[in-house]
């Protein structure tokens, strides 16, 4: 099984987590110190989003360019990369790790753009105030155990991602997405199809579960969890029993609606309910 960045830093003797939190989809933030250390990445899973908190001038990347990190510097470190990082002084620093269909999916929905636009360049202790701002954000949200305060600036950060200029062939034109979520928004409290939507995007079945997920990140049935759990956020915020949440957003009943919205966020919706009114 290909591991993940937290993974070989929990392999190090002198890294210590601070704080974590998990978001749900595989995501998690992470808080770290190390040093004295030398850590190698060697092709790991996820994309992580990195952002020095206090310190890290002792802290150099040794198979790049030789530059020292500092506090407020960023770095990406996408998916597969390898790296090999050299560690002195003692440095704290916050890791936001997130798969690569959650944001792929994630930077479609909030850009609604194509996924495959997504531009996702491996940095190196950058200056970038859209993204160290969120990550901030994130480190106090994980070190208070705010959950909610944690999911907006995932949010944000995705938002601050921008799209790479690129010619797509296939997936689907954007007229059919806005078509298929206006269609998908009136009938989340009904079984959906695959069946049906391959129809009104007049395609077979097995071709339009293709294109759609080039085009979403994600297939056809998680795009359409991830709506359901969407809607059940936004009736949270409200007195609705969660039993009637459920069936509102189209699930078979309660504990079918806990064990998706635990999966995609981390926490039931009656912890979600407490956390929104914390």
């Amino acid at each position: 099984m290909q591991r993940s960045i937290q993974d070989f830093l929990g392999g190090s003797a002198n890294a210590l987590c601070l704080a974590r939190m998990d978001l749900g989809g595989g995501g998690t933030v992470t808080i770290w110190e190390n040093h004295d250390d030398r850590v190698r990445y060697d092709g790991p899973a996820g994309h992580v989003f990195s952002l020095y908190l206090h310190g890290g001038e002792a802290t150099r990347r040794v198979d790049h360019r030789p530059r020292a990190g500092h506090a407020g510097a960023i770095c990406i470190l996408p998916e597969g990369h390898d790296s090999t990082w050299q560690i002195g002084a003692r440095f704290r620093f916050v890791h936001l790790a997130l798969g690569d269909m959650s944001l792929r999916a994630a930077f479609a929905r909030i850009h609604d753009r194509d996924a495959r636009l997504l531009d996702l360049p491996e940095l190196t202790f950058a200056d970038q105030p859209a993204l160290a701002r969120p990550l901030a954000g994130l480190a106090r949200a994980a070190m208070a155990g705010a959950r909610i305060a944690a999911e907006a600036g995932v949010a944000e950060l995705i938002a601050a991602l921008g799209p790479r200029a690129l010619r797509l062939s296939g997936g689907l034109s954007p007229h059919l997405m806005r078509r298929l979520t206006d269609w998908a928004e009136a009938h989340l409290d009904q079984p959906i199809r695959l069946a049906a939507m391959a129809e009104l995007a007049g395609m077979s079945e097995f071709h339009f579960h293709r294109m759609f997920s080039l085009t979403a990140g994600c297939t056809p049935q998680g795009w359409i969890t991830a709506r359901r759990i969407d809607r059940a956020r936004r009736l949270l915020a409200g007195p609705l029993p969660i039993a009637e949440i459920a069936l509102a957003c189209g699930f078979s009943g309660q504990s079918h609606l806990t064990r998706a919205f635990r999966a995609q966020t981390g926490l039931t919706p009656a912890a979600w309910r407490r956390a929104l009114a914390a």
